[in-house]
């Protein structure tokens, strides 16, 4: 019987997408909208029933294997593509390779650590919203998997057990995902792709971050505080002795005696303040990725010079932070290139208007629901948040137009979306991991965080109903 042993590569699958989009451009038939400029939106917009064939533009295959690098930059048109989107995440990871060099992170949770000694359950809710913080900020993801050798042992210490570890790092940044405000990887990205400024819907999302981090908190608390009376009752009460030992053979409480230091505070609050910056250059000063971008490498330098680096440390660490995230990078362009060959092939506009006969005469609030359960679709499939964003928005945010939404919306459903689906599926490499680390298995994971997962999906549809309702 045949088996599939793994799902394919994010890059394997975008590149599966380009081919295929090239050849829809055989056989769909080419076609646009006419358009007119939307003064409150600031850019053409179609005209619904505008609709009407023009003359076919079949995408060769020198034109798809083109279509990767035209998604960076296309030379025929001078357009810029997704080049600047992806040297802004490079120069993202070069700061966060400094700031993780500093050691003020690190330091910064261990002090936390040791004062709530005797209230080891305080550890959960701070340690969960410090994580969701990342996850709303900056994308805190693959960044988190260093976090798991640091608190397991002490997580197990204090009488829990590794899945609560596992569940206060995951559940942590996984619910600052779900909520993303500022997030350079996901509602930035999808903002871009959407033709929108990412802080519009900025207070939807905000909301749905602070139910979804509250109740986060309590799940996590109330399943500690149950094996921590009675530690019969943990989902891996069988391996929770192999755990022990495995964790704490080595462990030396003096090695968590780690004081943080001027320097490193003062690394912290500049870490905030770069992105308090940004939001302020953004909304006030009409920042883009180019004016970002040089935050992240000024603000990196300025970080790094403070926590005392030397100058090999500052630039190795810089390189290596952006090393780190060059997938990422890459994959924007890739994902960008499936536009490619849709606007050359011409076909965006015809599956915008059969797409535009599903929702024609659909509420808005029925129209944000759909775009929420086709974006936990597509994400079980492409688990890249940046992949899916320049993948899906240029196609579905158009569709909030006819559906008399806002386009804010719709990258709030595909935050929502992409952000439910990550806490379970078995593509996402940092779920995998971070299990693999602490030990649990896949199938335990699931039985516990199934049912975080449908209060995830309930409040998210709630909280688009009441956004499509007030917007629509």
């Amino acid at each position: 019987m045949f088996k599939i042993k793994k799902f394919p590569n994010a890059f394997t699958i975008l590149l599966g997408l380009i081919a295929f989009f090239a050849l829809l451009t055989h056989i769909l038939s080419a076609g646009q909208y006419e358009r007119v400029f939307n003064e409150a939106l600031g850019r053409d917009v179609p005209i619904p029933g505008s609709y009407h064939q023009i003359e076919a533009s079949p995408q060769g295959v020198l034109d798809t294997l083109m279509a990767p690098i035209s998604g960076f930059y296309d030379p025929a048109t001078n357009i810029v593509g997704a080049m600047d989107v992806s040297l802004f995440v490079l120069m993202v990871g070069g700061f966060l390779g400094i700031i993780t060099k500093t050691g003020a992170i690190d330091a910064g949770i261990t002090r936390i650590m040791i004062r709530l000694k005797g209230r080891e359950i305080m550890m959960i809710p701070i340690l969960m919203t410090l994580f969701a913080l990342g996850g709303t900020s900056y994308g805190m993801a693959e960044e988190t998997l260093a976090f798991y050798g640091l608190l397991i042992p002490i997580f197990i210490a204090a009488g829990f057990d590794a899945l609560v570890a596992v569940a206060v790092i995951f559940v942590g940044s996984g619910i600052g995902t779900l909520g993303s405000t500022i997030n350079p990887f996901g509602n930035v990205i999808a903002s871009n792709a959407g033709g929108v400024d990412f802080l519009d819907g900025f207070g939807l999302r905000l909301g749905i971050l602070v139910i979804a981090l509250i109740i986060g908190c309590a799940y996590v608390i109330r399943y500690a505080k149950m094996i921590q009376k009675d530690p019969s009752r943990s989902l891996i009460a069988d391996i929770n002795k192999a755990n022990a030992d495995h964790f704490l053979s080595n462990r030396n409480d003096s090695d968590l005696d780690i004081a943080l230091t001027l320097k490193q505070k003062i690394v912290l609050a500049l870490f905030a303040a770069t992105f308090i910056i940004m939001i302020y250059g953004v909304s006030t000063l009409g920042w883009w990725m180019a004016e970002m971008s040089t935050l992240f490498i000024v603000m990196g330098i300025i970080c790094g010079i403070v926590g005392r680096l030397s100058e090999d440390d500052l630039i190795n660490s810089f390189v290596a932070g952006a090393a780190d995230l060059i997938g990422v990078a890459l994959i924007v362009g890739v994902a960008r290139g499936i536009v490619v060959v849709m606007e050359a092939g011409n076909i965006t506009d015809t599956i915008l208007f059969y797409a535009e006969g599903l929702v024609a005469d659909k509420s808005s609030v029925l129209f944000i629901n759909a775009v929420y359960w086709i974006e936990m679709l597509l994400a079980f499939v492409v688990s890249s948040t940046s992949g899916l964003a320049v993948m899906s928005m240029p196609i579905l945010a158009p569709l909030a137009d006819f559906a008399n939404t806002g386009r804010e919306l719709v990258v709030t459903a595909f935050v929502c979306g992409i952000g439910t689906v990550l806490f379970v599926t078995p593509t996402y490499g940092v779920l995998m991991g971070g299990l693999a680390i602490g030990r649990v298995p896949y199938i335990t994971w699931l039985k516990f965080i199934g049912p975080l997962v449908a209060f995830f999906v309930v409040l998210n549809t709630i909280m688009l109903s009441l956004g499509a309702s007030v917007l629509g």
